[in-house]
């Protein structure tokens, strides 16, 4: 099976928005998807609870080494998601990407390129790209 590129899909894309053309319509839209995706993960953890949260405060120091900041860094989630949810948030993470790839065709930002500089960004600043 050939995977597809993201540049396919970003056509793919382009190919399918007739409706929510304008800038505006897929800036709304874009927005409303995230939010869907939000609320996918929300209902995870308070309507099924096979996920949970557990939060506090991290426990990082600037002369942590990198092994020492995974091993101590957490993601406060707790669990995985089952079945059910992760149909859910899949099905609103593609949602998401689609309006995200529609403001890249109006825009015209070629998505695969993005990627290929963010991962330039984070092979030059390693571990220390998102402080």
């Amino acid at each position: 099976m050939n995977s597809l590129t993201l540049k396919q899909f970003q056509d793919q894309v382009s190919e399918l928005l007739l409706r929510h053309r304008s800038l505006l319509d897929v800036l709304s839209k874009f927005q409303q998807s995230n939010a869907a995706v939000n609320r996918s993960v929300i209902k995870s953890i308070t309507e099924c609870g096979c996920i949970e949260v557990n939060a506090a405060k991290q426990a990082y120091y600037p002369d942590m080494t990198m092994e020492e900041a995974r091993v101590t860094l957490g993601t406060h989630v707790e669990g995985h998601l089952c079945e059910n949810c992760m149909e859910a948030v899949s099905s609103e993470l593609g949602t998401n990407l689609f309006y995200m790839s529609a403001l890249g065709n109006i825009l015209d930002v070629n998505l695969e390129k993005v990627v290929e500089n963010e991962s330039k960004k984070c092979s030059t600043l390693g571990f220390f790209n998102m402080s």
